[in-house]
Order: C-alpha cells, then structure tokens, then sequence
C-alpha cells in the first residue's frame, strides 16, 4: 500500500504508541510497498526487527573476524597463516552460494524460517569453537575454527539471501535503514560495554576472555532465532522458484534488465575496501604497541562506539537517501585511508602508540556502518516484491567473485607492509563515489 494507512487499522495499543514514537510517524502513518495486512503488524514487525538485528550485529561485533578470531587464533598458538583466512572465509563464503539459496528461498511463500535456520547454525558454530579451543591442539584448533567459521559463513549466506525479501515484506519503505540503524547503535553500547570489561579485567594474555566473548555472541544468534519466531510475515510471491541452478542463471538477466542495479554492484564491490582495510587498521595498532587483550578492548571498544553512534544518523540518512549515504561514506573513507598512511608515513604511530590508529578504527566502524545501512536500504528500496530476493542474491554472489579477487590481491601488496596495503585500498572508494553519482534517488521524499 502506497498511501496512507488503511482505516482498517485497529485502534491505538501500546505497542503503536512506541512505534509512532520511535519512528515519528504519529498520526501520518504511512505504509509505502506493504499489503493492507503487513501494514496493520508493521508495530510489532518493527520491534521483533529491532530485538533480532540487535542480537546478530551484536553478535558479529564480539566474534568478529577481523579483531576477536585473529586474537583468539593468536593466543591459543595456532598458525599465523590462518589468521590471514578468517575474511575470506567468511565474507565470501556468505556470499558466493546466495544465487542457489534464492532459488530454493523463493519457492517458499513464507521465507523467515530460512532466517531463523540460519541464526541457529551460526550460534551453533561460535559456540563449537569454544569446544575446539579448549579441547584441541593450536594447529587443530586453529584449522577447527577454520572449518566452522566456513559453516558459519553458509548460515550467514542463508540469512543475508532472506533478510531482505522479509524486510521488504514487513517493514515499509522510510522505516528500513531506522530499524537497522537502532539496532546497530544498541549493539554498539553493548560491545562498548564489553570492551570497557575487558580492559578492566585482571586477565591480560590468557584465553578465557575471549571465550566468553563467543559465549554471549552465539548466545545471541540463537535468542535472535527465536525472537524471529514471533514475526508475522504474509506469503509471498513464488514465481520463479523451483531448481535453484536454473533460477540461479535465470537471475543474472537482472543486471543487464535493471541498469541501476548494474551500476550499484559496481559501487559496492568498490566499498568493500572499507571491510578489507579494517584488519590492516588492527594490524597497524598492534605493531605501536605491545599486543595485548587490553589492546583488544580498546579496538573492539571503539568499533561498538563507532556503531552505537553512527548507526542512527546513517540510518535515518540512509531512510532519506541512500545513495547519498554511498557517496559520503566512499568519499571520506578514501580521505581516512589517506590520512593513516601519513600517520605511519610520519611516525606518529610510533610516538603516540596505540592510540593514533584506535581513532582511525573508530572511524574506519564508522563509516563501514554507514556502508552497510546504505547499500542494504538502496537494495531493497530498489527490488520490488517480486524480485528482491534475487537482486539480493545475485548482488552478494557478485560481490563474492569480487571480494575474493580484491582480497587476493591487497593480500599480495600487504606483503610490503600494512601501510602499503591502506594506501592501495585509497582507491577503490574514490572510485565508487564516482560511480554512486549516476545512481537514481530511490527513497520518496515526504
């Protein structure tokens, strides 16, 4: 429904109360892109968003491959090459396989089970890494998380092909990138939180904290699965559902049918140096100073306070116009990777220590916020009902070609140094703020 709410709406509850209060609609409710029915459960929908988002961001931020796995990895003894496979693992893996999962998704009218089947297995594997740390050899615990963290990706996959067409479905058009961006900013307070524990903490090499850091992370994959139990979700569309690998061929003609949504792929696969530059940031703040788990804390402190503070302007911003949010974001991340390199270049680093490159990741969080809230919203403004799964799907499969190729090679230029490597990927977000300029405003304006 594209117009204001149906009069068939039920009366004012609580539960609308809070909603017209978060959300500002008071009386102008408006439901854009949603059925009469949707419309009507969109409160509560939005809340059941908010709860379930905020379980799984928080739950990335405190397993996350680029601080706490490598950490991890490193303490435990285990090989040092495998710290270097923990992105590519998980970010392609949970990527390259959505054009068969948006071909087996769509022929379910009801698709939020497939997003609760894939909380529960990333759940499940955080907490069996636990298992493979204290049980195991470092090599084989090393190779252990390795394996899970690639089944891991599969349910993340499961749930990035979904999400969407779900959201799509249950929440309207304006409200998206707010829902997200609350429950980025609460999963920032609390990883903030847990950051401030672990620099309190008494312990400072030993493996127990950040075990428990995983503990409360698979936890709140699994409290996320069941908070998505109590969403209400219409049928949708089923056509073009069936064999998985024709659907999957089939879905690539979208790219060639939807120039804009060429153009986009193009723009996102280039803000993916945001997510590749985050380790070489760690990398770099490790080598000014001596690694510790305080260390640690103060990283992943600043990255839930990147979170809890960015999330709601670029949600709202993004709400507005998420394009404008892909040029911003890709113009001051090309400016940032810039200004790190002069840091090293200087020697600042070495004066100041630590604290030089925790800014520029509080930053780099930041802006990386910022690009997930932005190209989320301008996908699933862009698809419709009837193909928002696929867009989804064929995006994320692209952008794991891409994010293979581009992390072999900044890989191969790290190997001079991880200052070279953030100078190298200074040019990619310039790039895409080029490219984003061409994009076609989305987002109504009220």
């Amino acid at each position: 429904m594209s117009a204001a709410e149906s009069p068939s709406t039920p009366a004012d509850t609580p539960i609308r109360d809070l909603y017209d209060l978060v959300t500002g609609d008071e009386n102008a409710r408006v439901c854009k892109d949603l059925s009469d029915s949707a419309c009507r459960e969109q409160p509560a929908n939005f809340f059941i968003h908010l709860v379930a988002l905020f379980a799984t961001k928080a739950g990335d931020l405190l397993s996350s491959p680029k601080l706490v796995l490598p950490w991890l990895l490193a303490t435990l003894g285990a090989p040092p090459w495998m710290a270097g496979l923990l992105v590519p693992i998980r970010e392609s893996l949970a990527l390259l396989p959505q054009l068969v999962i948006a071909g087996w998704l769509r022929a379910r009218p009801v698709r939020k089970g497939f997003w609760i089947m894939g909380c529960l297995l990333q759940g499940l594997t955080v907490l069996c890494m636990i298992g493979a740390a204290l049980g195991l050899s470092p090599a084989a615990a090393g190779l252990s998380i390795l394996l899970l963290l690639a089944v891991f990706s599969l349910g993340r996959g499961v749930c990035s092909a979904s999400y969407k067409d779900i959201q799509g479905k249950t929440i309207a058009k304006t409200r998206r990138g707010t829902v997200s961006g609350y429950a980025a900013s609460a999963a920032g307070g609390l990883t903030v939180a847990l950051g401030l524990l672990l620099w309190l903490a008494p312990i400072d090499r030993q493996v127990a904290p950040l075990l428990a850091l995983l503990s409360v992370a698979g936890l709140l994959w699994l409290i996320a699965a069941g908070m998505f139990t109590r969403l209400r979700e219409f049928p949708g569309a089923t056509e073009g559902g069936g064999n998985a690998f024709k659907t999957a061929i089939a879905s690539l003609s979208l790219i060639r049918d939807k120039p804009a949504f060429g153009r986009f792929i193009a723009v996102r696969g280039l803000l993916i140096a945001t997510a590749l530059a985050a380790p070489f940031y760690a990398q770099l703040a490790r080598e000014a100073g001596q690694a510790s788990i305080r260390h640690l804390a103060i990283l992943l402190g600043v990255s839930g306070l990147a979170s809890l503070v960015s999330a709601p302007f670029w949600g709202k911003f993004s709400d507005y116009s998420a394009r404008q949010v892909l040029m911003l974001t890709a113009v001051v991340a090309c400016v940032l990777n810039v200004a790190v390199v002069a840091i090293v270049a200087t020697g600042l680093g070495a004066v100041a220590g630590v604290w030089p490159f925790a800014l520029a990741y509080f930053l780099l969080a930041g802006l990386h916020a910022g690009v997930r809230l932005g190209r989320k919203t301008y996908l699933t403004d862009l698809g419709t009902a009837d193909d928002r799964a696929q867009l989804t799907a064929v995006a994320n499969t692209t952008i794991g070609i891409v994010l293979l190729a581009g992390g072999a090679l900044v890989a191969a230029i790290a190997s001079f140094g991880p200052a070279a490597a953030v100078a190298a990927l200074a040019v990619p977000p310039a790039l895409a703020a080029w490219l984003a300029r061409g994009l076609p405003e989305l987002e109504a304006r009220q």
